[in-house]
């Protein structure tokens, strides 16, 4: 997914040396990292500063900003110069990696460079600088081993640079009865971001104000392109289109001090009968571009969605941790089949702002079932309350996240690893049957023991490893995950 509202990442690699080893070592290690990520795909720029002392420093730091450079390897090709390495962390203004070189490319007397000593001062005096790097599971390798480290960096350095400048703008307080999605706002700006709150009416009147838009027929003419004949509300188009212009130009007229901008609207009960539609499709069709707009005023399913498309480079979706999947169907279609137990399924759903590219082919605009029971008069049919994207999400590997503030103000997330099974949910709205391992001592030690809320974001491949070092790289102290049944929780009964 190509998108203008996520960060790309321009990597630089700076050598170190401590100065009574052979700065050689540092020098030539360093070249030789570079020429096996140009085998790999990428090419970092290659500081030619090796950084012996803190004005070494100084001059690398601005060598690789004038360079372009957002993202930096500090690599220690020997032991390091402690206070010179760190202090580049300090003054470069972006995500910084640290990786020191094994040894094997020369004599063990004047070739040993002690790299995998000089690691543990270098973290040591990171932390007593109170300084924020990412350091891999096991950061000394080859030059090719640390190539792969660094082709690993990119995405978590392309959502670090995105939460950094990235602005939350809401729509509306969240709805009654959904206080779940109603969470601090507090801890978006101890991550840098910045949260703009608009009422439902500034939207509306925005809205009106792109009636007859120039624009809403080559809208219009895409989305019916979109989704094919037969598979769409013709008289809703307009509507539709209209909508979607006043978010992108409301995203680039209030994006201020950021570079990057997500939603999060109050989408019912009012938002149908004012607006003529429900914003489930437009919403689909604005996160598959790389702009998230979540549902219900979930400010952090927003963030989690941004967080999600700049580790993974495609788009994501958010949906309820919905229902639990019948046994006659889990029977039917998933019993000896697939090496799943019926607790470790559920299906998520929402209404219909999943992308149409993560569905199966028989999606298509529908209208939203349950506001329809709830606003329009009973065996009408249905008027406003059209306007969702509606069918079964396609089989894809999936993670299932999110990043959350709690009622105190602190920071937390989880990850889970699964699947979305190829079997037909029998159901309405954007919905799949998802299978994670140990999903039901996962809902219930975390998401229930936890107090998470019921929308998690879906990233459609496995990205846990990715996203487990963002947030660990945001400092967030609590990551859960799906705990194999060998690794109790801490809350689970040992007697069951």
């Amino acid at each position: 997914m190509k998108s203008t509202n996520i960060p790309e990442v321009r990597l630089g690699i700076v050598a170190v040396s401590r100065d009574c080893f052979p700065i050689a070592l540092s020098t030539q290690r360093r070249q030789n990292i570079v020429t096996a990520c140009k085998t790999k795909g990428f090419e970092p720029y290659e500081c030619s500063v090796t950084v012996e002392n803190e004005a070494d420093m100084l001059k690398a730091v601005a060598d690789v900003k004038a360079a372009g450079c957002n993202a930096l390897t500090v690599f220690l090709g020997n032991f390091g110069p402690e206070t010179p390495e760190t202090l580049i962390a300090k003054y470069f203004d972006g995500p910084v990696m640290y990786v020191a070189a094994a040894e094997g490319d020369g004599d063990m007397i004047n070739g040993r460079g002690d790299a995998y000593c000089g690691m543990l001062n270098c973290s040591y005096n990171l932390g007593m600088r109170h300084l924020k790097a990412y350091i891999p599971e096991y950061p000394v390798g080859t030059a090719e081993e640390l190539a792969d480290k660094m082709a690993e960096f990119l995405p978590i350095a392309r959502a670090v640079l995105g939460v950094k400048d990235l602005k939350i703008i809401s729509f509306g307080p969240r709805p009654q009865d959904f206080f779940a999605c109603n969470a601090p706002i507090k801890g978006l700006y101890e991550l840098g971001v910045e949260v703009e709150e608009n009422s439902e009416l500034d939207l509306l009147v925005a809205y009106k104000e792109h009636a007859d838009d120039p624009r809403i027929p080559e809208v219009c003419a895409d989305m019916a392109a979109e989704m094919g004949e037969g598979k769409y509300y013709p008289d809703l188009l307009a509507r539709m289109a209209q909508f979607e212009l006043t978010l992108l130009d409301w995203a680039e007229a209030h994006k201020g001090s950021k570079k990057y901008v997500a939603f999060a609207d109050k989408c019912w009960p009012a938002f149908p009968s004012q607006f003529g539609f429900e914003p489930c499709y437009v919403n689909s069709r604005l996160v598959s571009r790389g702009i998230p707009v979540s549902c219900e005023v979930d400010i952090y399913g927003a963030l989690s969605e941004y967080i999600g498309m700049c580790v993974s480079g495609d788009t994501v979706t958010l949906l309820d941790i919905n229902n639990s999947v019948p046994k006659y169907i889990y029977d039917e279609e998933i019993a000896g089949k697939f090496d799943y137990k019926l607790t470790d399924t559920f299906m998520g759903f929402h209404c219909g702002n999943t992308p149409s590219c993560k569905m199966c082919a028989d999606r298509a605009v529908k209208y939203q079932l349950i506001q329809h029971r709830l606003l329009e008069p009973a065996g009408s049919d249905p008027d406003f309350t059209r306007g969702t994207l509606e069918g079964d999400i396609a089989a894809s590997d999936i993670t299932f996240y999110r990043l959350q503030c709690d009622s105190e103000g602190n920071l937390r997330a989880y990850i889970a690893q699964g699947e979305v099974l190829p079997v037909a949910t029998r159901s309405f709205g954007g919905i799949g049957i998802f299978a994670i391992p140990e999903m039901g001592r996962f809902y219930r030690h975390v998401l229930i023991q936890k107090r998470y809320p019921h929308h998690g974001a879906v990233a459609f491949g496995h990205y846990g490893k990715a996203l487990f070092e963002v947030f660990k790289y945001l400092g967030i102290a609590d990551i859960a995950y799906n705990q194999p049944k060998t690794l109790p929780y801490p809350t689970e009964n040992p007697w069951g």
